[in-house]
This record gives C-alpha cells, sequence and structure tokens, in this order.
C-alpha cells in the first residue's frame, strides 16, 4: 500500500477508511454532476472603457453578490494557453508517484508543499483530497524550497499564473470599492501587500463517494478567491445556509469568484457558503 499520507492507494480499495466517513447529515445532498445553471456568467469585455460597459459590467456583479454572492467571469484577460498549461502540470504532479509528491509533505506545521486532507491540524474527519499550496504573493516572502521541481515547468507557469490571477483580482476588488461608494482603489490598496496563497485541489477517485466530501463545508479565508474548474465539476454553494445547495455548472476557462471572510469583515456584501 502506498503511504498513509497520499490517497494514490486507497483510490483503489472497495470500501472507504473509516477517518474520512463523514456523519450523515454532513454528507452530500446534490449530485457532484446535477449542474445548476442559476450562477451569474459575467464577461469582463469591455470593464476598462470609460463609457458605459464599465458601469454596465459592473451592475451585473453587484447584483450578482446581492442575490448569490458568486459568480463566474469570462473574458478576464488570462490567456487561455496559461491557463491550459498550469492544469496539464496539475494533473502531471497528482500523477506522480506518492514518494515524489511526499519530498514536499508540509505536515508537521511547514509552510506549504503536499498534503493529503487539509494543511489544518486536529480535524475530526479528513477531507478526501490531494492539495498543493503555498503562498506567492507577496514575491520576498516566497520559499520556493515548499514549492514542487517537477513536473518540469511549474515554477515558471505557476509564476506566470500567480501574476495574471493577481491582475484580474484587482480588477474585480475595484468593481467592488466603486460599488461601495470608494475610490477605485479603495481595497486594493487596504490590501498593500497582499497574501497571494496557490491551492491546487485533488480529488481521486473515491470508493464510497456518497459517504464523504472532496473539501467539507465551508467559507473562503482571506479577500477574494479566484477558482478553475475542471470539466467533471463537483463545486457546490448555498445561500441558505445549509439548507439547499445547487452544484456550479463548469464553464470552459472560467474563473469562479466567491470573497473570502476578509472581504465580509470589510462589509463588502457578497456571502456564499462553498
Amino acid at each position: 500500500m502506498a503511504p498513509a499520507s497520499t490517497l494514490t492507494a486507497l483510490a483503489e480499495e472497495k470500501t472507504l477508511e473509516s477517518r474520512f466517513i463523514r456523519d450523515e447529515d454532513e454528507r452530500p445532498k446534490v449530485a457532484y454532476n446535477q449542474f445548476s445553471n442559476e450562477i451569474p456568467i459575467i464577461s469582463l469585455k469591455g470593464l476598462d472603457d470609460i463609457d458605459g460597459k464599465r458601469a454596465e459590467i459592473c451592475k451585473k456583479i453587484v447584483e450578482a453578490c446581492e442575490d448569490w454572492g458568486i459568480f463566474q467571469v469570462v473574458d478576464h484577460g488570462v490567456d487561455d494557453k496559461l491557463i491550459s498549461e498550469m492544469t496539464r502540470l496539475a494533473r502531471e504532479f497528482f500523477a506522480l508517484p506518492p514518494e515524489d509528491k511526499l519530498r514536499f509533505d508540509m505536515s508537521g506545521g511547514k509552510k506549504g508543499g503536499f498534503i493529503v486532507s487539509s494543511h489544518l491540524q486536529g480535524e475530526a474527519v479528513q477531507d478526501w483530497r490531494e492539495i498543493v499550496t503555498y503562498f506567492s504573493y507577496p514575491i520576498r516572502a516566497r520559499d520556493y524550497s515548499r514549492w514542487p521541481d517537477k513536473p518540469e515547468g511549474w515554477i515558471a507557469v505557476t509564476e506566470k499564473y500567480s501574476e495574471k490571477l493577481m491582475e484580474l483580482a484587482c480588477q474585480l476588488l475595484e468593481v467592488l470599492s466603486e460599488a461601495m461608494g470608494l475610490e477605485k482603489e479603495a481595497l486594493t490598496k487596504a490590501c498593500v501587500d497582499m497574501d497571494q496563497k496557490v491551492v491546487v485541489n485533488f480529488y481521486p477517485k473515491c470508493p464510497q463517494p456518497d459517504l464523504t466530501l472532496g473539501l467539507k463545508r465551508h467559507t473562503d479565508p482571506g479577500t477574494i478567491t479566484l477558482l478553475l474548474q475542471d470539466q467533471v465539476g463537483g463545486l457546490q454553494a448555498t445561500r441558505d445556509n445549509g439548507k439547499t445547495w445547487i452544484t456550479v455548472q463548469p464553464v470552459e476557462g472560467a474563473f469562479v469568484v466567491n470573497l473570502g471572510d476578509h472581504g465580509h469583515v470589510c462589509k463588502i456584501p457578497l456571502l456564499c457558503v462553498v
């Protein structure tokens, strides 16, 4: 069997280990592929225009915030080839032998690397996922010893990907600043030297998926989350404190936008649990 700190071998088992089994009221309520089209999809094409196009886009984002608190953006300026490269490298990383992934084991409090379930300590039930995560911003705080060096190209592509997503996040924060009646740069100035954490999730085949979750119900820490789904889907959201859930429709090349806990403290009108 593979080391306990990977899911490689566990994915081939017939039954799920007890450490992953959730209480009945925590188990999936909606199928991962029962997609909903309720989440708004907003094109950012023309966001930089000084005519009425920007105002129209801002209005759509505010409406999405007030209605659902989560939305998807397309025409966002992040190159399709870069997204494809990042996706390819992520798949290749998780396909590496356990010993290669475990060179970046972040258990024991290490600040970045690879781990199963979560970097948080004391979780009673584990999530069915493998993750690689580390801080990419501020640049001076990067610890490249915690960044994977396999597959080839990971570091260079991740650096570029991080840069483009930081630019997109700042654009969206400008829109939210305007929606609050503030100067356009108010939120980005308030978040000077923002931390940016790269989190790449992998959810292997599960022997009993009806008993567990890839990632438990949560709100996102930080200010803003930009999430790239693959076409398998599985991201779920609620706006009534968990009474009902929907599965977010995957859109090729789109980023799902969700405001984190810090955004709530800033009283930005966005509410979502995913």
